[in-house]
């Protein structure tokens, strides 16, 4: 095996190895819920999993059934090992797609690049619908890369992208962001040029009918799905609550004080620089990916993942001749000699045996359980399956997703389908939590008898002192129901 071959192959096994974990969140379960109904026969169109918007109407499932019905059957044949693998191959993949946008630097440099984008980019990975999300991100980074270098017939995969994206996850808004990027390069172009004979014409034949197709056809695409155009507003409903931005950490701008946004944080200071010294004035494409992800990602905490496969385009295209100078000094282009090649050989086997050691912590099913019974409230919903005590829910936020995975017997209060509650649900559950005025009232309003919450809460604090019972307690789950 050649040196080149050998870094390039230890690069992805290395970021299969940092994807490779339990990737189980608090919004897998409710996933894996309606991925069951999907795969029996049935697409969720309306709420059926909470006693507060029972009956709504619920869009996510037409924009995310593809995947939704993925993660279901990924899970039914593999279970929680295959979930993990899922994740891991998926990120893989994404930064399969950068790796190949990439070419003016040299082996170790893109490598590296590479490698710090995906440890950026690790506070977004979980089995989650939104991971396709994050592949066709990199899908249309790639090809948007292939039309700025000449071959602008690439565009015109777009809207094939765009169909399946539609119908796995409604983040396809990113699709249209990172087009308008593109077009807002090519219109600045034209628009330098104008006063040239035919501009106009030639802008039109070069890159501009590809481009009315390939955003013509996005939006066409877009609107195949099982609830129609309809879907092309819910990606703005979402991103304007209130709520959403001010209790959801992945909606929250990112806190550099945790260690794990620091690769980001590098990132983005390394693209700066490399685009402050670079040999050439930047393209307005980077300046708008850098300005526009970037912003995106200091507003909310989720959007570093985009980020993080923009940036190594832009930082790889605007590197310092001085730096790719340094990498050209290393010989290792040549033909390695069999005590090379059989120590190349033996470097590959000791980090596939690495892999395989932490798949051994990741994988097995008792391991996995371990992680769900410390996060999660399994001793309560074993209470409760056993004695079925009557009433209505009210229930942690972040466990409403296992709850209706675990316990459908009992619709909850809320959890994170927060396209579906709104703020309006969701003030309501935080003022209730939180034992602001009108608690009790409002947890009589909504017919609620039963309380399932972590200790630290207010309400949890409050019940006993109301006349609340304490059905089941553990060190990190509180039960109560209300006496008779």
């Amino acid at each position: 095996m050649s040196f080149r071959r050998l870094v390039l192959t230890l690069t992805f096994i290395a970021i299969f190895a940092m994807a490779l974990r339990i990737s189980t969140d608090t919004d897998t379960w409710w996933h894996l819920r309606a991925g069951q109904e999907i795969v029996e026969g049935t697409l969720p169109r309306v709420d059926a999993y909470s006693h507060t918007r029972a009956g709504a109407v619920w869009l996510y499932p037409s924009a995310a059934w593809l995947s939704q019905a993925q993660l279901y059957l990924v899970h039914a044949w593999a279970s929680w090992a295959g979930l993990n693998l899922w994740v891991a191959a998926l990120v893989t993949l994404a930064f399969a797609f950068v790796y190949a946008s990439l070419s003016r630097s040299n082996l170790f440099l893109r490598s590296g690049v590479v490698l710090l984008a995906a440890a950026s980019s690790a506070v977004y990975w979980a089995a989650r619908p939104y991971l396709w999300s994050f592949v066709f991100s990199a899908v249309t980074l790639w090809l948007l890369e292939a039309a700025r270098a000449g071959q602008v017939r690439r565009l015109l995969w777009l809207p094939l992208v765009m169909l399946i994206w539609a119908n796995s996850h409604p983040g396809f808004a990113v699709g249209f962001i990172l087009l308008a990027i593109y077009g807002a390069e090519q219109a600045a172009s034209w628009w330098q040029a104008r006063g040239q004979k035919d501009a106009a014409a030639r802008a039109w034949r070069a890159w501009g009918q590809y481009l009315a197709l390939a955003a013509g056809g996005m939006l066409l695409a877009m609107c195949i799905n099982p609830s129609g155009p309809v879907m092309l507003r819910y990606p703005f409903d979402t991103v304007e609550m209130d709520v959403l931005r001010g209790y959801i950490q992945e909606w929250q701008s990112p806190n550099f004080h945790e260690t794990r946004v620091w690769p980001f944080a590098a990132l983005l200071g390394l693209t700066v620089l490399a685009m402050l010294f670079a040999p050439r004035r930047p393209a307005l494409y980077d300046l708008l990916l850098v300005s526009v992800l970037g912003a995106m990602s200091l507003l909310a905490a989720r959007n570093i993942a985009l980020f993080a496969l923009a940036a190594p385009i832009v930082l790889d295209r605007n590197l310092p001749n001085g730096v790719l100078k340094l990498e050209k000094r290393l010989r290792y282009r040549h033909r390695p000699t069999r005590a090379q090649a059989l120590l190349h050989t033996t470097m590959l086997v000791l980090a596939l045996a690495a892999v395989a050691a932490k798949a051994s912590t990741v994988l097995p099913e008792a391991v996995n359980t371990r992680q769900f019974q410390a996060s999660l409230p399994v001793g309560a919903v074993e209470y409760m399956k056993a004695q079925l005590p009557e009433g209505q829910m009210f229930n942690s936020y972040n466990w409403g997703g296992y709850l209706i995975w675990a316990l459908p017997e009992y619709p909850v209060f809320a959890d994170g389908r927060t396209d579906l509650y709104g703020d309006e649900v969701l003030g309501e559950w935080l003022r209730i939590a939180n034992a602001e005025p009108g608690w009790e009232q409002a947890l009589e309003a909504r017919d609620v008898n039963l309380v399932l919450l972590e200790p630290g809460w207010a309400l949890s604090k409050l019940l006993p002192l109301a006349g609340w019972q304490t059905l089941y307690e553990d060190k990190d789950t509180l039960l109560f129901g209300q006496s008779e």
